[in-house]
């Protein structure tokens, strides 16, 4: 039996879920709306996150067919288990977090390590000749710190695709490793947390036909966004990255 919504809520959900698929098929940004549209349209925000999940497995999936030979594994495995550590710490916190505390939390990191970003620029650019480079690359503290927020922050709102895409991009990764490695991340980390989102009850057979409705428009935008791609300069490509990272940092820190 599908949901009540309004029809403006249904218009909401396929534009989104077409959002989705362009974001996962490699255009920077567009999946960062959706989450905010989904919350805005659905009865609760937190079920917005078990509401969404299925269609961006979706979109996961076919983004991995369509860059499975572009991922960096080294990158991955330095990403992964410290983005499960904070998977777990967003699955024990769901519940006492309120949604307000979570947004602040991301937003500030997010900006917090654009300003350290292109400070580190600047370092680069300016710093006296005789004085070695230490890029943002190289600090040991960048993959355990942004892999457990960026498992925090996608267990609790889905929201962990600037914080991956802030590290892959300062690992200096090309526009398709960046691609691909983005898309294993993800089908891996949603795919961990299907079991953890049904005990939450976040995930439920009321909401599934939405859902499972929402996937053919993710799948399609998808598979039609690498004939996009394929003409983006890499240069602006970063442009657009930092771009939404910042935007979406901005956004949620506003109330």
């Amino acid at each position: 039996m599908l949901p009540d919504l309004p029809l403006s809520a249904w218009v909401c959900g396929i534009i989104g879920a077409i959002f989705v698929g362009l974001g996962k098929g490699g255009i920077p940004g567009m999946g960062n709306i959706t989450v905010a549209m989904y919350a805005l349209v659905l009865p609760d925000p937190k079920l917005s996150v078990g509401v969404l999940l299925p269609i961006l497995s979706a979109a996961d999936i076919t983004a991995v067919r369509i860059y499975k030979k572009h991922g960096d594994w080294k990158h991955l495995k330095r990403l992964l288990p410290w983005a499960l550590i904070g998977l777990l710490i967003g699955y024990f916190s769901f519940q006492s977090l309120s949604s307000s505390q979570v947004r602040l939390l991301i937003g500030t990191i997010l900006l917090g390590f654009v300003g350290l970003h292109f400070g580190n620029l600047l370092w680069e650019k300016y710093r006296p000749q005789n004085q070695p480079g230490n890029t943002l690359a190289q600090m040991w503290f960048v993959a355990p710190f942004l892999g457990v927020m960026g498992g925090f922050a996608t267990m609790i709102a889905n929201a962990a695709g600037p914080i991956a895409g802030f590290y892959f991009l300062a690992m200096k990764l090309p526009k398709y490793a960046f691609i691909g490695t983005i898309a294993w991340f993800f089908l891996l980390i949603n795919f961990v947390k299907v079991p953890f989102m049904v005990d939450l009850g976040i995930i439920n057979w009321r909401w599934l036909p939405f859902s499972i409705l929402m996937m053919p428009f993710a799948i399609g935008a998808t598979m039609i966004a690498p004939k996009v791609v394929k003409h983006i300069n890499q240069q602006w490509f970063e442009r657009f990255v930092w771009f939404f990272i910042v935007l979406a940092g901005i956004k949620l820190l506003m109330p």
